[in-house]
């Protein structure tokens, strides 16, 4: 933890303050900063004021029922821009007598001056979230006309969410934004971060995250800027500007709470050094690169990985999920000793327990040992594994402004005993065997976040999906960003392949994956190394082979709930298959077993691009010996 008496002892720290300038350069030197402060941004009003006119008459004749204000500078323009055409008192009386609701101190100072005090205060962090979850609790506003004075732009995400409550919108805009009349400043902090001269940046609104990118993109330098970026330290305000930097691909280190200016440089300043070293010591996993060794090596021309790539085998490649797992007394004598995430905080036995595995059932490829919900951990949700009781979320998701704890992994350092035991398993398994990474999709890590753990009807996830689209999208795109991340830091570490695991997307239809799943798994894959083979695989639907495998992946992983041959008809034959014989099988006799392995196989019709596998996990009452007797059927019966 840093000391709470550390400064920034001579960093260079850029701010783009503009009402304040001077007050946060004060700030910044006090503790001890070189301060570059360029103003970004200037509120310009709408030259016509027929809009808001209009608007004013709608207030004043009792259409509207409830009036959001947003901004204190909005506020303002608004009663300049409509007083002289239906007059100060009379648009002060209306909204005297009117349900008004203030998204902070700001528009709260500015219905003060008027005189009139709000019905309803939205409290910290002041996020659209909060106006939501506000006005669920104290103001519901179903079939209800609602008046939202804007913050200069639409917010989209806020609008969905008021009418997914049953309001009716009625928009306001009486200003919009510009870059400030004098742009020199700001274009020297845009080169000062492209050029690698700032240690701190610290942006206390969206919009400069706006301006920062536009006038970087004018110059040719937003990739310059991005890339730079990753070894500086980000700082934000608040949950929607940091909204603003993660949509421009800009890391954030530090996020203010409560959104305070003081707490901002304070404990930016206390967290700096810490933060740069982190990211400095960790640049060449977050630049997201994969390794430029480009030289052949034996796993290439692995019946897996031909088999990934569709091209012909001699025999049909084989390895089981979960193939470490308490159905192995080596692994239940491991696990006597540790706990589940002890083990998987060690590298060095997560290596061992898989390569004991691999050894014992002489499969075709190795997956590294670890669980689906580490990424969780750093990502803000406290996570136990319960004895008896599985995973547990002690601080599930629940409401839209529990959105804004969920912290995008940014670098995956946080979770570096996974990307160590990629290496130490890559090193220790033999070279002609490759090795598989794997993570959650955002579907399952978004249920477990919110349920808190397992759950059989997903009330609380489908409540949060069709009630807040805003919020459910930000989930999903965090959880997106920082899956990629961590996948391509597995690649980046030595896994040949990934595999997406979408254990609880069965509970979604066609349509509701298509709308609120498939955008963020597309936007994940295509944010992988390229060339690196995905598997991307679902459980419990079968209607949604189709729609996962057009969301993305160069192998589609099927359960047991469908044939294969059926299955591979839906995807389609120009992609690889992976599956899928049901795991209660390997609990039969060997007849049994032997004649459900050759049904897979011939329904694979040896084709090239099947993978054989389980349709799920292998199940702990599993017999070790008929698990290593599957693989040797596969190998046997699929001999060409």
């Amino acid at each position: 933890m840093p000391d709470d008496n550390r400064d920034f002892d001579g960093l260079r720290v850029a701010s783009l303050e503009s009402r304040r300038a001077d007050d946060i350069a004060r700030m910044i030197e006090r503790v001890g900063g070189h301060a570059y402060v360029s103003p970004s941004m200037r509120e310009v009003p709408l030259p016509d004021s027929r809009d808001a006119v209009e608007f004013a008459n709608r207030l004043i004749t009792g259409q509207i029922d409830v009036f959001v204000l947003l901004t204190g500078v909005g506020t303002r323009h608004f009663v300049n821009a409509v007083e002289r055409h239906i007059g100060r008192q009379r648009l002060i009386d209306a909204l005297s007598d009117m349900t008004t609701v203030v998204r902070g101190p700001k528009p709260t100072a500015a219905l003060k001056e008027l005189g009139i005090t709000p019905t309803v205060r939205v409290p910290e962090p002041n996020t659209w979230r909060e106006l939501l979850t506000t006005l669920d609790t104290e103001l519901p506003v179903a079939n209800l006309v609602v008046g939202l004075q804007e913050y200069g732009t639409t917010n989209p995400s806020l609008i969905a969410g008021l009418e997914a409550r049953g309001a009716k919108v009625d928009q306001l805009q009486v200003y919009t934004w510009d870059f400030p009349e004098d742009i020199a400043p700001l274009e020297a902090n845009v080169r000062r971060m492209a050029a690698g001269e700032l240690d701190v940046v610290m942006f206390t609104s969206a919009n400069q995250v706006h301006h920062l990118m536009k006038l970087a993109d004018d110059l040719g330098l937003s990739e310059k800027v991005q890339n730079a970026a990753r070894q500086m330290m980000i700082a934000s305000i608040g949950p929607t500007c940091s909204d603003a930097l993660r949509e421009h691909a800009l890391a954030v280190d530090f996020e203010a709470s409560p959104p305070k200016m003081g707490i901002l440089v304070n404990h930016a300043a206390k967290a700096a050094h810490d933060v740069l070293a982190r990211k400095r010591r960790v640049a060449t996993l977050s630049t997201l690169t994969a390794p430029n060794d480009t030289e052949a090596k034996p796993y290439d021309q692995s019946a897996f990985m031909k088999a990934c790539r569709r091209e012909p085998t001699d025999y049909t490649p084989v390895w089981l999920m979960r193939q470490a797992g308490r159905y192995m007394a080596e692994y239940r004598e491991v696990r006597a000793k540790v706990g589940f995430l002890e083990l998987c905080r060690n590298p060095q036995l997560c290596s061992e327990v898989m390569c004991t595995a691999v050894e014992f059932l002489g499969v075709d490829a190795a997956i590294i040992f670890s669980d689906l919900l580490p990424i969780l951990e750093p990502m803000g949700l406290d996570l136990e594994f319960a004895k008896g009781d599985g995973p547990v979320i002690h601080n599930p998701v629940r409401e839209a402004a529990d959105v804004d704890r969920v912290i995008d992994l940014e670098s995956a350092d946080s979770l570096h005993y996974v990307i160590e035991t990629v290496a130490q398993t890559r090193a220790d398994l033999p070279d002609h065997l490759p090795l598989i990474g794997f993570a959650g999709a955002p579907f399952t890590l978004a249920s477990y976040a919110i349920e808190g753990g397992a759950s059989r009807n997903y009330l609380h996830t489908k409540t949060l999906m069709y009630r807040d689209r805003g919020a459910w999208d930000a989930l999903m795109g965090r959880l997106a960003r920082s899956v990629a991340v961590y996948l391509n830091a597995q690649i980046a570490a030595g896994a040949q392949v990934v595999q997406l695991f979408d254990s609880w997307v069965g509970c979604l239809g066609p349509t509701d994956y298509n709308t609120f799943v498939a955008p963020h798994v597309k936007q994940l894959i295509e944010s992988l190394t390229p060339g690196v083979p995905v598997i991307h695989f679902g459980t419990g639907n079968p209607e949604l082979l189709v729609p996962m495998s057009q969301a993305g992946g160069h192998v589609v992983g099927v359960d047991w709930r469908i044939d294969l041959d059926e299955a591979w008809q839906r995807i389609g034959h120009d992609r690889a298959v992976q599956g899928n014989l049901d795991p209660l099988v390997l609990l039969a006799d060997r007849e049994t077993l032997r004649a459900r392995t050759q049904q897979v196989l011939d329904q694979a019709a040896d084709r090239p691009g099947h993978i054989f596998n389980l349709g799920h996990g292998i199940l702990p009452q599993t017999p070790p010996d008929n698990a290593k007797a599957l693989v040797d059927l596969v190998h046997e019966l699929s001999a060409r």
